[in-house]
């Protein structure tokens, strides 16, 4: 199942892009499943529906969904009835827990949700829809921009905490716990603690095949602007950072006469207010639009309708006004491009789906052996958009703490990497280049 995670800034159109993405597939035949988490009333007032509740204690993570349009099936996340299920799970495994401090559980009526629940529910639930398999495609109307990104980096760094705090090693004690509750006089930890542990671990490593699937990337909203570019940037190179693949740009709200070519389609306004717009607009959106085409990500133009989107007659105009913009592999090179009209991002959803290659893929670390013409390893890790001035790095043993702006990620050296000191480091185009000079104490010597 192909599954898109659609974000942007704040107050970019994430939702309108998502629900125009899941309509075009739609009606190109496809079974559509689009999830969103936002509960505000903007999802129902874009696709002109309710999207139900889910039964209280029923344990669903969202409800019925609503048929949005002919094969469009839409729904909203219920955070609230996810952290209250998890909350009632985590106190019943825990019980003897309070028994052994005295203390007494939460009753039901108590567990109000936390800051935090709506990441979690937003990872089960993209887990679940892909468990079920009853659609070809999954659209998410993921939150904010750099909120994503943190979103899509958890699984693996709880995954992390979690062999870091409880390591499976220490698990070989458990035959001791008898032996030392008598000699202490205390019950120790039960088995429970490494069965919830065990039982998370499965979770999180689910949610973070989804994540990391071939058919799984992210589909950046913004509306152009000067500030929208920079923080573009900056999230772009933190979901390389991540190994998350970036399909397309969505340009919404684009003012009459705004073109990525930058070029007016048609004659400016005369209104010195609105030209003022129109400018500073088409100039961001040039920008962008160069930057994104040479890395092979598609260029999606959603027009200004003059109006909020509301239901599926305005999703369905701009669907049909929608214009992109793709330069394959081979045109990378300035080789050539491919366009056209009524279309969202990726050259049509069904040659996405059919095939899709992954033509934005920010790609993996590798490495470069350049021993015999300079003395070292090279080890280049794509960072498409990032600024030297937001980038940090840390060698800490056989890791390496790479960090572009607020964000970070550890990641495990290849072993003959291991086995080198870091001798410098550089952004060189658009990738992270560090040198790996052999250490002569670890290094194989020749015989």
């Amino acid at each position: 199942m192909r599954t898109v995670l659609v974000t942007g800034p704040g107050g970019a159109g994430r939702t309108t892009a998502a629900a125009a993405t899941a309509l075009a597939a739609a009606r190109e035949g496809r079974r559509v499943l689009l999830l969103t988490a936002d509960r505000g009333p903007a999802p129902e007032a874009v696709l002109g529906t309710a999207l139900p509740a889910p039964e209280a204690g029923g344990g669903a993570l969202w409800g019925p969904p609503s048929e949005a349009a002919p094969g469009l099936h839409a729904a909203r996340i219920a955070t609230g009835e996810h952290f209250q299920d998890r909350a009632r799970d985590l106190q019943d495994r825990g019980a003897s827990l309070f028994d052994l401090l005295g203390a007494s559980p939460l009753d039901p009526e108590e567990l109000t949700e936390l800051p935090g629940a709506e990441p979690l529910a937003l990872l089960t639930a993209l887990r679940a829809a892909h468990a079920d398999g009853g659609y070809d495609l999954l659209v998410a109307d993921m939150p904010p921009l750099h909120a994503t990104v943190r979103l899509l980096a958890l699984p693996e760094q709880l995954r992390r905490y979690l062999r870091r705090l409880l390591p499976a090693e220490r698990q070989a004690a458990r035959a001791l716990r008898p032996v030392l509750a008598q000699l202490a006089g205390v019950p120790m930890p039960t088995q429970r603690l490494y069965e919830t542990a065990g039982r998370w671990e499965a979770e999180l490593a689910a949610v973070q095949d989804v994540l990391e699937a071939e058919g799984t990337t992210v589909r950046l909203v913004a509306e152009p602007g000067p500030l929208a570019t920079g923080e573009l940037r900056l999230a772009r190179a933190a979901l390389a950072l991540q190994g998350c693949r970036v399909d397309a740009l969505v340009a919404n709200r684009l003012l009459p006469g705004v073109t990525g070519d930058g070029v007016t389609d048609g004659e400016v306004t005369a209104d010195p207010w609105l030209a003022g717009l129109v400018t500073e607009q088409l100039a961001a959106h040039k920008t962008l639009h160069e930057e994104f085409l040479v890395d092979g990500v598609t260029v999606c133009e959603l027009p200004h309708l003059g109006r909020g989107p509301r239901g599926r007659q305005d999703l369905a105009e701009l669907a049909a006004r929608a214009r992109s913009t793709t330069i394959g592999v081979a045109a990378a090179g300035g080789n050539g491009s491919a366009g056209g009209f009524g279309v969202i991002p990726g050259g049509g959803l069904t040659d996405e789906l059919d095939g899709w290659t992954g033509t934005g893929a920010a790609g993996e670390p590798a490495v470069e052996d350049r021993l015999a013409a300079d003395g070292v390893l090279l080890w280049r890790l794509p960072l498409p958009g990032a600024d030297r001035g937001d980038l940090d790095l840390l060698r800490r043993g056989d890791e390496l703490i790479v960090g572009v702006g607020p964000f970070r990620r550890v990641l495990t050296l290849p072993s003959a990497l291991r086995r080198c000191t870091v001798s410098g480091a550089g952004l060189r185009d658009g990738a992270l280049c560090v040198r790996f000079t052999p250490d002569p104490d670890l290094w194989p010597r020749p015989s």
